[in-house]
Order: structure tokens, then C-alpha cells, then sequence
């Protein structure tokens, strides 16, 4: 039997002290030392101390091709390649009310819908809530199990003998393990029922969904350790102003992370949107100065997205630059760029940016729709909107080419779009049926292409 003794463990950063002190020494918290009870090593821990399988040629070793299983949700099983990997453990973070509870109780109805067998733990909400939700959301599915329980131990007992393919626990911040003294949402209540649950999935074959609370920055709460034990780190993601939802891959053993899926929030429940180009350009003003066409790709999926720009008289005071959906350092560079290689006399001005719909664009191919709306709304001309811009902008005011060019130019010839504003460098991809390629080799070349005619 391991030997025990107690320990101060910091329940931000998971730092370890023998006594106790006001600020954590390594994340800087105050208050944040709690007293644990840890195990010491014996002696059959010890490196040596016990037998294992010896090592053999990787070229030995036989492939391990990786089956999916289906969710029975098409934007879910996009974002994991396929489906889930047989005995991997996910977990989903994301804002409170965001719509992770509501997303995973869909899956797992749909999952019974396709003969699979669930196990749906929760440890925040009653049984009678449950039904509830799911009869609002149409996921009153005949073979869903529930438990109501915050014991690890009892979960891993009804896992045991319910043998469930799919085990999802909302959330994992409230079990508590009985060997452990500390309470639910500590450091070591984490980390050991996220190990455990990881032990069971792997000699059971099963997979466990995990729902994860957020700090205040977002990033997971719990020890960090958390993400590193688990296969598949998802991020739900949205502005609760607005009904779309991303379902975001950070990390993930079994396949890319630059897939998505997105959702729509509605009185049912999420709805998966198939085609979101067409949906997120449905209230798009035809001839409102300001706003310009962004051919953006998420993973290997097209989207076009509009971005919009608002250029005021500043008051009093220093020039206001608010974005939203884009890099707010990022929308200070490009500014930079226009007033430098533009012309483009920004200082006494606000400048607002926004990615209509709620969504959030990290990829620099966005430079180039960013800038013209500025430049549109600065000079009160509307851009063509049968116009679609993407493209790099860099600080000597060149215009940079960007990835997977075809797969954008087919998604705007798809939605009508007659004219495709891009980097010199990618114009002599091939065009689709209907539309014109024009290449722009610098941004002092933009107001010319954009208002050429008008």
C-alpha cells in the first residue's frame, strides 16, 4: 500500500509545496494553496521495480488502422474526422450557457438513434431536468441511460455494467473521488477522475465525452495536465448575442485539427448548417459602403464571410480602433498599412471592424476584405457586391498569397459571385465557370480595383 502525506497544491497551476503559503510561487495566485493528501512512490513504482513488454523495430509492428464511429451529428463527426476513435476520452470546453450540455445531449440521441448504447452522467443536474431538456429538444431517445451521480467510483461501477459504447460526464469539475480528501474541482479531483475515466476507456474500449468548466481567459480550468491525458481537446465556441455556434478542434490524436463544425442555436435546440456561406450572407446589404466579401477557409471547408467597417470622426480624446472577430492588433496593422501605403489619413478617426454573425476569422487571408471595407466605408463608396476579396497584407504593403485558392474560388462561383479580388501570385489559378480572377500585386493598387468605373 503506497504511503501517505499531505501536500499544498495550488489549484490554478497544480504547483506542490510541503507547507503552506498565501501566493503561489509559480502562477502568482494568492489564496490558492489548498491542503491535499498525495501518495508517494513505493518501491514497485520505482523505474526497474517491475516487469513490462520489451521494446521491437517499429517496422515490427503491425498497423493499427483507426475505426470511427459515427455521432449521428454531421457537423460533430466533420469536426472529428469521421466520428469517435473506440476507447478515447474527448473533452468539450466553452463558455457558460454557450450550449455545450445542449450539444452533447443531441449527440448522445442520436448516437442511441444509430444503435449505439450511452451512458449520460451528469453531475450538475437531476434526472427530471434532463427529460426535460431533451423533450425540448427532441432527444427523448428510448435506450439513453441516465445517472444522476458525482461519485467516481459509482460512475466507473454503472460504467462497469452498463457497458456503454459512448460515456458522457457533465461535468468532470464536479466529481470527487473518495481516496482523495480535497473537493470537487481541485487540482487532484481533476486530475484523478480524468485518469481514471481514461483507464476505463482504454481497457474497455469505450468512449468518454467530457465536459469541461472555463477560466475566466477561456482556457480549460484544472490542471493542465488535463489536456495533455485526454486524446481530443473540442472548444464550443459563439457570441451569445448571435445564434452560431463553432465546434473547435485544439487537439487531437486521431486526426486534424483544422476541422469544424457549425451549429445554429435555436428554440429546438442546435441545428447544424450545411451550407453557412449562403446562410451567413442572407442579410447582407447589397450597396452599403463599408462592407466587403471575405473568402475565408475553416480547416478544409470554404466560407464566405462579410466583414464590415465603420470609419467616424473621433471625438475628444484619442482615436478608438474596436474589432470584433478579427485580431485587434492585427486590424491596428493593417491600419498602419493604409495610412502608409494608402494614403489613408486615419488619425483622427474611430474604426470599427466586424465579422457579421458572430464569428471569428484568425487567418490572414482576411487582410485583404478588412482593408477594403475600411477603405469603402473611409471613402463612402460601396464595393461591388459581386466582388470576394482574400489575401495577406504585409507591412511593406504587399499583397501575399494564401492557401487552398481553388477551394475558395469554387465556393464564391458557387454563391453567384462574379469577380474575385486576390494576391498576384495565386491569379493564375484556374477560375471557375462565371468568374474573373483579378491579381493585385500591391495595396496601393486597391482603391483602383475596388472603385475602378464608379
Amino acid at each position: 500500500m503506497a504511503k501517505e502525506r499531505t501536500a499544498f497544491v495550488c489549484q490554478q497551476c497544480g504547483y506542490q509545496t510541503v507547507r503552506w503559503m498565501g501566493k503561489c510561487p509559480d502562477c502568482g495566485t494568492w489564496a490558492s494553496l489548498l491542503e491535499e493528501r498525495a501518495a508517494t512512490r513505493g518501491a514497485a513504482g520505482r523505474p526497474g521495480a517491475s516487469g513490462g513488454p520489451a521494446p521491437r523495430p517499429i517496422t515490427a509492428v503491425p498497423t493499427d488502422g483507426t475505426l470511427r464511429i459515427p455521432l449521428g451529428l454531421a457537423e460533430a463527426d466533420r469536426a472529428l474526422g469521421g466520428g469517435l476513435t473506440p476507447g478515447s476520452v474527448l473533452i468539450l470546453g466553452g463558455e457558460p450557457g454557450i450550449g455545450k450540455s445542449t450539444l452533447l445531449l443531441q449527440a448522445a440521441a442520436a448516437a442511441v438513434r444509430g444503435g449505439r448504447r450511452v451512458l449520460y452522467v451528469s453531475a450538475e443536474e437531476s434526472e427530471g431536468q434532463i427529460r426535460s431538456r431533451a423533450e425540448r429538444l427532441g432527444a427523448l431517445a428510448e435506450g439513453l441511460l441516465l445517472l444522476p451521480e458525482t461519485r467516481l467510483e459509482a460512475i466507473l461501477g454503472q460504467a462497469e455494467a452498463t457497458r456503454p459504447d459512448f460515456l458522457i460526464l457533465d461535468s468532470v469539475q464536479m466529481v470527487s473521488s473518495g481516496d482523495l480528501q480535497s473537493g470537487p474541482g481541485t487540482i487532484s479531483q481533476v486530475r484523478e477522475a480524468a485518469a481514471a475515466l481514461q483507464r476505463a476507456a482504454k481497457q474497455t474500449g469505450m468512449s468518454v465525452l467530457l465536459i469541461g468548466h472555463v477560466t475566466k481567459d477561456g482556457s480549460l480550468a484544472g490542471p493542465k495536465s488535463l489536456e495533455h491525458l485526454v486524446d481530443t481537446v473540442l472548444s464550443f465556441e459563439g457570441d451569445q448575442g448571435h445564434p452560431y455556434r463553432v465546434l473547435r478542434v485544439l487537439k487531437h490524436r486521431f486526426g486534424s485539427t483544422e476541422e469544424i463544425g457549425l451549429f445554429e442555436m435555436t428554440d429546438a435546440g442546435l441545428e447544424e448548417v450545411g451550407n453557412p456561406s449562403g446562410r451567413l450572407l442572407r442579410e447582407r446589404p447589397a450597396q452599403a459602403p463599408g462592407s466587403a466579401v471575405l473568402a475565408a477557409l475553416e480547416g478544409s471547408r470554404p466560407m464566405l464571410l462579410e466583414v464590415q467597417a465603420l470609419v467616424a470622426p473621433a471625438g475628444l480624446g484619442a482615436a478608438r480602433r474596436v474589432a470584433g472577430g478579427v485580431d485587434r492588433e492585427r486590424l491596428a496593422l493593417l491600419l498602419a498599412v493604409l495610412e502608409r501605403h494608402v494614403g489613408l489619413a486615419l488619425g483622427a478617426s474611430d474604426v470599427y471592424v466586424n465579422v457579421a454573425g458572430g464569428l471569428r476569422v484568425t487567418e490572414p487571408a482576411a487582410d485583404l476584405a478588412v482593408v477594403a471595407a475600411v477603405l469603402s466605408s473611409a471613402q463612402g463608396r460601396p464595393v461591388d457586391p459581386h466582388l470576394v476579396c482574400c489575401g495577406e497584407v504585409g507591412l511593406a504593403g504587399e499583397v501575399r498569397s494564401v492557401r487552398q485558392v481553388p477551394r475558395r474560388l469554387a465556393e464564391a462561383a458557387r454563391l453567384g459571385f462574379t469577380r474575385a479580388l486576390l494576391p498576384a501570385a495565386d491569379a493564375g489559378a484556374a477560375a471557375p465557370p462565371g468568374l474573373a480572377l483579378e491579381g493585385l500585386r500591391r495595396v496601393g493598387a486597391l482603391p483602383e480595383a475596388l472603385f475602378a468605373g464608379k
